[in-house]
């Protein structure tokens, strides 16, 4: 597995991956970059490289969506919810209860959540576009700073585009 920090307006992410695919971005602990495993190699090949490159295009506001191989371990509801999260727009939000629907069970908003704060590879699989369903920020793996900063980026990005 490779490993990479990044800098970025929300702190030092880590991504990590193989050559083939993304296997996680984990958020800034205490202000610190995560610390990778020990048998992690620091590199920028392979997707790592990729994923590099479009998160500074996202964070610089040039990029909507990416598009990137992804492995994201998990159980197949998870991945369920993962899949579904990625098709929410940029810049938009839903509920946990309209995320359960569009998985086909929507009496599993808890589930659903949960499965949301496992999400091992947030930002590219949007788990920050998910909120509470009276429209609050509720629970978020980075913290909900870090939720709001990501929502607030997306939302001002989203009106600088339509003024042109």
């Amino acid at each position: 597995m490779n490993y990479s920090n990044l800098e970025t307006p929300i702190g030092t992410l880590m991504i990590v991956g193989d050559h083939d695919a993304i296997h996680r971005i984990d958020f800034p602990k205490n202000g610190r970059a995560s610390k990778p495993a020990a048998e992690w190699s620091e590199s920028s090949r392979g997707a790592v490289s990729d994923a590099l490159r479009q998160l500074k295009e996202y964070f610089a506001g040039k990029r909507t969506d990416f598009d990137l191989p992804l492995a994201p371990a998990g159980t197949d509801f998870q991945r369920a919810v993962w899949r579904r999260l990625q098709e929410i727009p940029y810049g938009e939000t839903i509920s946990y209860g309209e995320l359960a629907k569009r998985i086909g069970n929507p009496k599993a908003s808890r589930a659903v959540g949960a499965a949301n704060g496992q999400n091992p590879i947030p930002i590219v699989i949007p788990c920050h576009r998910v909120i509470g369903a009276n429209g609050t920020l509720t629970g978020f793996g980075g913290g909900l700073p870090i939720k709001e900063a990501l929502l607030t980026l997306e939302s001002r990005q989203l009106s600088f585009m339509a003024s042109k």
